[in-house]
């Protein structure tokens, strides 16, 4: 079974998953100011993006300009793939394409754990996205593992482009 087909219920029964509410998770972080940069271009962008409608054109227009804004924040010390396969463990059904991953390694070529952030565009259910998103978090989780990195908080987000799910994070 493909990511898409998790719903947060199913990938919480799937994998044994109790929901504790976190509120506040970033509140000691101190926010970044956009650049100009960004700031011009989703002015411009947004408008056409939720005109569209479409997940792709919110991917495309909108959520990737904020991920690359992370990318240069961070001097590109971090990497950003869109519509890869992660397919991880074929079994659990921890298989098939990420909206977005950003991978805490400057190797753009190919991906290299740690995984430490995940984002699926919807078009206009944030709730849609949920399992989704948590079962790539899970996958990421066991990526990292494997390849003897674990680290102790996975990060992800469902968007519509509009909205975002705000402060969701893994943490084992």
């Amino acid at each position: 079974m493909p990511y898409s087909h998790f719903t947060f219920d199913s990938v919480r029964e799937t994998f044994q998953l109790e929901t504790v509410l976190s509120r506040g998770i970033f509140s000691d972080i101190e926010p970044v100011a956009p650049s100009a940069h960004l700031t011009e271009g989703l002015k411009r962008n947004v408008p056409l993006a939720v005109a569209i409608g479409t997940e792709k054109a919110k991917s495309e227009l909108i959520v990737v300009d904020v991920l690359v804004e992370l990318c240069v924040h961070f001097d590109y010390r971090i990497s950003l793939f869109s519509g890869i396969d992660f397919n991880v463990d074929d079994e659990k059904g921890l298989v098939g394409v990420c909206d977005f991953l950003v991978s805490l390694s400057p190797d753009q070529l190919s991906l290299k754990a740690p995984a430490i952030i995940l984002v699926e565009a919807k078009r206009d259910n944030l709730t849609e996205g949920f399992g989704q998103c948590i079962a790539e978090m899970l996958a990421a989780q066991r990526f990292n593992g494997e390849k003897g990195n674990d680290i102790p908080c996975i990060y992800g987000a469902t968007t519509t482009g509009a909205r975002c799910s705000g402060e969701n994070s893994m943490r084992y």
